[in-house]
């Protein structure tokens, strides 16, 4: 086998990740805020919302090609042992490998996604924050822990309110100014969970402590 067919074989099988970056944080938003995580940025994304704050993942190169058994070392050395995946799209790859690691080293796995591409692998917590852009699959809103909509404009909330119809009974409801507008809408979205409380406000900490 040629070099670069076994790297597009391990790349297919889930043994190497596009990874824009990786550290050891704090979780800043969400149902888990303030839990100590190892946190890896997968590149790849096929919405490109126009807000977002992680434009630098959208598009992945072999240069960021790493294997799945270093970030999973990487990730064990870390006090936490918890392992926070997020994108980009993170379900443009087959995590199942990766998962399986984690676990194999006591990890915890956490996991964030937009919704739009099949879940592979196994999740202690699965965050779906789907957009408008692209819909999230049914499937995917039945496995979520927790349900995050960014809120940008006010149609966003009949968004929340289509998602959280789709969700079950269990999953965790988050309301999220994106942040360039979070003076215009989090007193809207306090206004809307006082009178909708099944819904919880989440803020994005890490921006305003200053950690990653």
């Amino acid at each position: 086998m040629k070099p670069i067919d076994e790297i597009k074989t391990l790349y297919q099988d889930g043994q190497l990740l596009p990874i824009y970056e990786e550290f050891y944080t704090l979780q800043g938003e969400g149902f888990n805020v303030g839990k100590a995580a190892y946190f890896i940025r997968i590149s790849g994304c096929s919405i490109g919302c126009p807000w977002c704050d992680s434009k630098g993942a959208w598009r992945p190169w072999p240069q960021q090609l790493k294997d799945i058994k270093q970030i999973i070392q990487r990730a064990s050395q870390a006090p936490a042992h918890a392992l926070l995946v997020t994108g980009g799209e993170p379900f443009n790859y087959n995590l199942e490998p990766l998962t399986f690691l984690a676990h194999h080293k006591g990890l915890q796995t956490f996991v964030e996604t937009t919704g739009t591409e099949p879940i592979s692998g196994h999740w202690d917590w699965i965050c779906v924050s789907p957009k408008p852009y692209r819909p999230a699959r049914h499937e995917n809103l039945a496995l979520a822990n927790e349900l995050k909509i960014i809120i940008y404009q006010d149609t966003d909330f009949e968004l929340a309110e289509y998602y959280a119809s789709k969700v079950n009974k269990d999953t965790l409801l988050f309301l999220q100014a994106e942040w360039s507008r979070k003076e215009v809408m989090y007193p809207k979205i306090v206004d809307f969970i006082r009178q909708n409380p099944q819904w919880r406000l989440s803020v994005q900490v890490h921006k305003y402590v200053g950690i990653p």
